[in-house]
């Protein structure tokens, strides 16, 4: 079992991100969020952080939702997944009504495997109501350094993230 996980995480990460090989822990960490364990990561700027769980999403099931405090990271994101044939959809201010409830009904019908949210979004009861619909692969707090309320930007929404998890 853990070779065939091993070979088919090795054989992803080609097929999607065009690498050889994995990068310091990567391979550890993606392997513990691929069979469900809670994981928390830290890594400098540039060592691959987002490989960590945009290639999980990719293989399980359902939808993986990240939590991302910055919109233009949001959309660097999604270009790049879709850039690689992924579908990922974002949920933020920028959007009308119809965007949004467009990326809802592709998560709902299965179609998204990565759904980045605004911490602000995550908190919107609406937004509660429609992620307990569903099927949520894991989530994933990208750029957690925000959570801390010694920070000039502390958003108090991080504060929320916890209970809207276990709700889901």
């Amino acid at each position: 079992m853990f070779e065939d996980q091993t070979k088919l995480l090795h054989q992803s990460l080609k097929k999607y991100f065009g690498y050889d090989r994995f990068r310091g822990e990567q391979e550890a960490i993606i392997q513990n969020i691929y069979n469900g364990k809670d994981t928390f990561v830290i890594m400098p700027t540039g060592a691959g952080k987002s490989l960590c769980y945009q290639l999980p999403a990719i293989l399980l099931e359902g939808t993986a939702i990240v939590v991302s405090p910055l919109i233009a990271l949001m959309k660097n994101q999604v270009d790049q997944m879709r850039s690689r044939d992924i579908q990922a959809h974002f949920l933020n201010s920028t959007q009308t009504k119809a965007e949004s409830n467009k990326v809802k009904a592709s998560v709902l019908n299965q179609e998204t495997k990565l759904l980045y949210v605004a911490p602000e979004s995550l908190t919107k009861q609406e937004n509660i109501d429609f992620l307990r619909k569903a099927n949520i692969s894991f989530v994933a707090v990208d750029e957690v350094h925000c959570i801390s309320e010694w920070g000039h930007d502390f958003r108090p929404e991080y504060r929320k993230i916890k209970q809207i998890i276990a709700e889901l």
